[in-house]
């Protein structure tokens, strides 16, 4: 919508002569309450939440996790702007939008994911996870987490193929290993809390450090782009619904801890759940979107045959949020239940 707030001095001289407009309505059009905000700051500033979560992944799992976020990025870049070209629409690419499909798709895959396959992921995620929805705002499901399912079912060995950190590495170059995840529901071993909690231990380039994708997920908050309701509503019914398998066999199940540290629970809560375009924009479908999310990833995490539910979770919510809005609505004052245009 053409925004036709006028400003000070297009008010002023609407005004009767030698008047201060006393005695008269100016009357504009909304937004009469705006702030310094746009597309591109938003976007710019998720780049920057995410540059903790990259620098730990870098730094445990060296070269080749750069190599992936530069592949992952410029191929998003790329497919995104032949797309807006071939349909004719303005070329958007700076807005920053591709940059953190690029990041979020890279922090989704192992550390030594070949590089043709992040190339087909990325163009993936921006060709039929975005633009084939029409673009920004219109897609339904998270472009990342659509790339990396598409991924996951065109390349299952690659994709569930780990590397041991370079911390811990020995004489080798890469060390096949399991995830956290992986050693817990397969064969019963527990990573320690505090690996988790600093990103020592094998897995996707995302499920590195928990601690810095906190600082990210908190300076987010901070700047006011993170609705609250949706980490604590996913990470909360992760904790109380594992919380209870735990209390009834806490050497069979893991503790809540333990899944709100392994895995991608933290990157998912923080920069895939608030997802401002697929996510409900009511109060209780945010609550409802999130807490139910959070039940299937702990759902699919025990008793599915994949150790990790974060992703498919969050897809699975996604596809419900146009009737979360439409049934979550709250009534209109004076409407009277009355139906639009009655």
């Amino acid at each position: 919508m053409e925004d036709k707030t006028l400003d000070k001095k297009e008010i002023k001289a609407s005004m009767p002569e030698g008047g201060s407009g006393s005695g008269k309505l100016f009357v504009t059009s909304s937004p009469h309450f705006l702030k310094n905000e746009s597309v591109p700051k938003i976007m710019h500033t998720v780049v920057m939440a995410l540059f903790p979560a990259m620098a730990a992944s870098v730094y445990f799992f060296g070269f080749r996790a750069l190599l992936l976020y530069v592949i992952a990025i410029g191929t998003c870049l790329i497919t995104e702007y032949a797309f807006q070209k071939y349909r004719g629409r303005p070329i958007k690419i700076y807005d920053g939008s591709a940059i953190i499909t690029g990041i979020l798709l890279a922090m989704t895959l192992p550390p030594g994911f070949p590089v043709f396959g992040t190339i087909l992921g990325s163009v993936f995620a921006i060709g039929i996870g975005k633009q084939l929805f029409g673009g920004l705002g219109f897609n339904i499901f998270n472009p990342a987490l659509l790339g990396r399912a598409f991924l996951m079912a065109t390349y299952p060995v690659l994709t569930t193929t780990w590397v041991e950190p370079r911390t811990i590495q020995k004489a080798v170059d890469a060390v096949s290993a399991a995830t956290p995840l992986a050693l817990m529901k397969f064969e019963g071993k527990a990573t320690p809390i505090m690996d988790l909690f600093t990103g020592n231990v094998a897995g996707s380039l995302g499920e590195t450090s928990v601690i810095a994708i906190i600082i990210g997920g908190l300076y987010l908050r901070y700047k006011g782009y993170v609705n609250w309701k949706l980490p604590l509503g996913y990470l909360g019914s992760m904790a109380a619904f594992s919380a209870i398998f735990w209390f009834i066999d806490p050497v069979k199940y893991p503790s809540p801890l333990f899944h709100l540290c392994a895995g991608g629970a933290m990157l998912g809560a923080w920069f895939m759940v608030t997802d401002m375009v697929t996510s409900p924009t009511t109060d209780t479908g945010q609550w409802i979107f999130a807490i139910l999310g959070g039940i299937m990833a702990v759902v699919i995490r025990l008793f599915g045959g994949l150790p990790e539910g974060v992703m498919y979770s969050i897809l699975f919510m996604n596809a419900f949020v146009p009737l979360l809005n439409k049934h979550t609505r709250p009534r209109v004052f004076g409407a009277n239940g009355l139906k639009a245009g009655q």
